[in-house]
């Protein structure tokens, strides 16, 4: 019997990319998004990309916070599980607009979880960040550091992840995983699905394919005086098909009767910096990128990078691609969509 899985945000970057990994693996998927922050021609896409298992998709545009409508998907359709992606996750925006995040995450989370309960869908995968270890003292990260957050966005992560261990408590016939992502990026081979932020990108990838494409004159490095090889920031930046293929191993974990609520890592292992990052993309595209420094941001952390042992271990996932495929991969994506799923008007 196919499953049938329930995938909030699966519009977004990394939800459109879990969907596609989803529907080739013979998975039945309901798609909710309220198309805030991403778009609906991806899921188009992603069903072209999907050929025949295609016709296993279907999407409502409903807003997590709208528990009539959500009730009324769960009545259709009596889910296995549900993969959780849905939330807003800029963090300089979530500092202006602490309660803004605060409604949209947290509610959407509690609203979901109750309508889940009432159905007896009792199997969540949610996706956590690895910002919830705040400004770790040493690396890598283990599942097992204290936890913190430096901004309101990585508070609603750190505060769903504590609702979900309330909720097995509570229930033990909940079974949750929490996945903490290191850096996703790079876009799916065909170059049909990709990341396409609204408005001046937050993360430091579709910063540089904007550069790359003329849409932006230089790339902004923050800091570039921390104590690493060549004085940027160091980050974990994981393949987001690996990270979909991390979502499959993690529904596939939720059927071990021994789950209660547990988390995993999903990165590399590997610490790379914004410099090394910027000339791998430079060799990938051909292009090169003006660099402009500047200060510190304040919050960053000088480096983060994942354990991956426990997900090796008990998942049976590893990251396969490196950071040539990551920047290969984008730059396809972004030579053939320059504008991402708009057009120069719509993206002014």
């Amino acid at each position: 019997m196919a499953k049938n899985i329930l995938v909030t945000g699966g519009a977004g970057y990394i939800g459109s990319h879990t969907v596609l990994q989803l529907l080739t693996g013979g998975y039945r998927t309901v798609v909710v998004d309220n198309l805030e922050n991403s778009s609906a021609v991806a899921l188009q896409r992603v069903k072209e990309l999907a050929g025949q298992f295609g016709n296993n998709l279907s999407f409502h545009q409903v807003d997590l916070r709208d528990k009539a409508a959500l009730k009324t998907i769960f009545t259709e359709t009596k889910f296995d599980a549900v993969i959780h992606f849905a939330g807003l996750k800029a963090v300089g925006e979530s500092v202006q607009k602490p309660l803004l995040y605060f409604n949209n995450n947290l509610i959407g989370t509690i609203t979901l979880l109750e309508v889940m309960a009432d159905h007896g869908c009792k199997n969540l995968v949610f996706s956590s960040s690895a910002t919830v270890y705040g400004w770790p003292k040493e690396v890598p990260c283990t599942e097992e550091f204290p936890l913190s957050a430096a901004n309101p966005y990585g508070r609603t992560k750190l505060f769903i992840e504590e609702i979900c261990r309330d909720i097995h408590c509570s229930d033990s016939e909940w079974k949750i995983i929490l996945l903490r992502y290191f850096n996703p990026v790079g876009a799916h081979p065909s170059g049909q699905i990709g990341e396409d932020p609204r408005g001046i990108p937050n993360n430091l990838m579709p910063f540089v394919q904007q550069v790359a494409v003329g849409r932006r004159p230089a790339l902004t490095v923050f800091g570039n005086d921390y104590s690493t090889k060549d004085g940027t920031g160091v980050r974990d930046y994981i393949h987001v098909v690996d990270l979909a293929d991390g979502h499959i191993a993690a529904l596939c974990k939720l059927s071990d009767s021994k789950i209660g609520c547990e988390v995993y890592n999903l990165g590399t292992g590997k610490g790379t910096s914004v410099l090394e990052m910027v000339a791998a993309f430079e060799e990938a595209s051909g292009k090169k990128i003006p660099l402009v420094m500047a200060g510190r941001r304040p919050g960053d952390a000088e480096i983060v990078y994942a354990s991956t042992e426990k997900a090796e271990h008990e998942l049976k996932w590893k990251a396969k691609y490196g950071i040539e495929e990551m920047c290969r991969d984008q730059w396809n994506w972004a030579s053939k969509n320059p504008y991402g799923y708009g057009s120069p008007e719509t993206t002014k």
